[in-house]
């Protein structure tokens, strides 16, 4: 019976105490209740074991709940925005029933011009999402000039190769060789930033530190805007003794002078 109990009930008073078989001799006992003192006496087999006590449910934990982002995708524990692109669902929901009503609306022969539209659906939740500050654009920079860096050097060897397989050339040669490497090296610099910019938003140095170009209105990139960013608005921002690169820091929508020019935001994803 090692493991099972047994109550000891005293008649008088009905106070009840679980005691272990084994210290109970196989006679007659005598005890004193310790609630009312009065004595009794019982015997082990007169006293039925108690059932022992039904172990504890095994407690599991609840499996924590996902879901899916509706905007991109990405299956992530249930919260109230996207840990991937930054959306406030709360946000997307307004934005969708917003879209269906002036889909509606277009239905029943009411139309509202793009522009209008754009911005009554994106204005507002493009205004809130989390802007790019001044360093952690500065950093996605210099990703971006070591790899622009990187194939200018390897131009630069290349145009040294070519001039020592001709066996040299006169002052005048070498001073037009340098020209164009120099004119080359600007092109491969502006036509990177351009062609990113222009086809996702991001350069290779914005997709290492997650921060993207979008427009104001929620329009998509074009390479005509992207090249009205990177080469007339930032040639501004430089020629200014570079306080249009410093606004950033300074403006409350984190936008550059070129970013005002090209109506962009640098966005945190």
């Amino acid at each position: 019976m090692t493991g099972i109990s047994m109550d000891v009930t005293c008649p008088h008073c009905n106070f009840s105490k679980s005691v272990d078989p084994a210290k109970v001799p196989d006679r007659p006992v005598k005890v004193t209740c310790p609630q009312c003192k009065q004595a009794f006496s019982f015997e082990k087999s007169q006293i039925a074991p108690a059932e022992p006590a039904a172990p504890a449910p095994e407690t599991v934990p609840a499996p924590e709940k996902q879901m899916t982002c509706p905007a991109c995708g990405l299956a992530q524990p249930a919260g109230a925005s996207c840990q991937g692109c930054g959306v406030v669902y709360a946000k997307w929901d307004a934005r969708q029933q917003a879209a269906s009503q002036a889909s509606a609306a277009d239905t029943s022969g009411s139309e509202l011009p793009l522009a209008t539209l754009r911005q009554e659906l994106q204005g507002s939740s493009l205004t809130d999402q989390p802007k790019a500050g001044f360093w952690i654009r500065f950093v996605g920079y210099a990703i971006d000039g070591a790899i622009v860096g990187v194939v200018q050097m390897l131009l630069g060897v290349l145009l040294g190769f070519i001039l020592g397989a001709l066996g040299g050339m006169s002052d005048e040669g070498q001073v037009a060789i340098s020209v164009v490497s120099g004119l080359l090296s600007i092109a491969i610099s502006l036509s990177y930033a351009v062609f990113f910019i222009g086809y996702c938003g991001q350069t290779p140095g914005k997709m290492v530190v997650r921060i993207k170009v979008i427009r104001t209105d929620g329009a998509e990139l074009s390479y005509g805007r992207a090249f009205l960013r990177e080469v007339v608005g930032k040639f501004l921002s430089g020629i200014l003794l570079c306080i249009g690169y410093l606004m950033v820091a300074f403006d409350s929508q984190k936008q550059g002078l070129h970013d005002k020019i090209a109506d962009t935001y640098v966005i945190k994803l």
